[in-house]
């Protein structure tokens, strides 16, 4: 594996445009790591509707950049106290859906510092009952990268400021609040660390068990396609917040997998419009999913038959597709 240098970058856009030219660009006969921190940011679920996902007046006052991400799950707050980390990997066919694979060294990692992490729920690494990182994943079907977050040093009030929780997350997680889930690593340690001190004992501990160890640094010629991808895609307002859709029906329910959220638009008894969000975790882009519906009449009978031949769990995970169907319908 290959530690990929970012060069100390702090900028969510460009640090987001370097994993996805990494993903698709570099040596596919070989794994890379990649770290990156990034100033104060949320950083959105390719799934979700961004507007309704953050608080816009608070992050408008206090410059917080708003940039999606290529994979799903939900939003997540960056700022200098949080370590993002993304293994770039061949996408073997088993590997996706499988966050313990990739979490498993990281808290291998954690436990000799004496962090007693775990992995819990979905994609969730635990300590004490409470969130120090959350995982994510996205495959082109030849590649795929499987990164998360570690909560080092973070300044919590801002979580909670700068996100528009929904009350069905919390009403699911059982909690009052979403404050008491999350917790700091530095809350844990025996011995406090700086940032760079954590992230340098993580790199060697991910390296330890290897026998070969490379830092790869980009050339002038790379960075510049970096760059280019920044401009032309995570700069984008269409890309980070996208058109609100129009919508007559809307229907919202929490899974196993995670929430779904549709937006119809039924005009003269057909589906004129219709848009998934939500923070599951998919193979195949739910907007395949949103264009065959399209002129499907909105009748029960009619949605499963368009549906017979799609294997509803390559977009949301393990989900049955009458439960999908219910939800589009609806009937719970």
């Amino acid at each position: 594996m290959v530690f990929i240098d970012n060069e100390g970058c702090t900028d969510p856009k460009l640090n987001l445009a370097l994993e996805e030219y990494a993903l698709r660009n570099f040596d596919t006969s070989t794994d890379y790591l990649l770290f990156y921190i990034n100033k104060p940011s949320i950083i959105i679920g390719r799934n979700q509707n961004t507007l309704e996902e953050i608080n816009q007046e608070y992050i408008d006052e206090n410059d917080i950049q708003v940039v999606r991400r290529i994979s799903g799950g939900g939003a997540v707050y960056h700022d200098l106290g949080n370590l993002n980390f993304s293994f770039i990997t061949n996408h073997d066919g088993k590997s996706i859906s499988n966050f313990k694979k990739f979490t498993a060294p990281v808290i291998r990692v954690l436990n000799d510092m004496g962090v007693e992490a775990e992995l819990k729920g979905r994609n969730d690494i635990l300590v004490d009952e409470k969130k120090i990182s959350g995982t994510a994943q996205f495959s082109t079907g030849k590649r795929m990268i499987s990164h998360g977050t570690l909560l080092f040093d973070t300044n919590m009030q801002e979580v909670t400021r700068a996100l528009q929780v929904k009350m069905s997350k919390i009403q699911s997680k059982g909690h009052k609040s979403v404050r008491s889930r999350v917790a700091n690593i530095s809350e844990f340690l025996n011995t406090p660390i700086t940032m760079d001190n954590f992230k340098n004992q993580l790199l060697i501990g991910l390296y330890e068990a290897r026998e070969h160890f490379e830092i790869y640094k980009l050339t002038e010629a790379e960075w510049k396609a970096v760059h280019q991808l920044k401009s032309e895609k995570y700069n984008l307002w269409d890309w980070n917040f996208g058109h609100s859709p129009k919508f007559n029906i809307q229907r919202n329910k929490r899974f196993s997998i995670g929430e779904i959220d549709l937006r119809i638009f039924v005009e003269k008894g057909l589906i004129s419009d219709f848009k998934i969000f939500g923070d599951f975790f998919g193979r195949q882009p739910v907007r395949d999913l949103e264009d065959l519906l399209i002129g499907v009449p909105y009748d029960k009978n009619e949605i499963s038959k368009k549906l017979e031949k799609i294997t509803i769990e390559n977009y949301f995970g393990k989900l049955e597709k009458l439960d999908f169907v219910n939800l589009v319908y609806g009937n719970d």
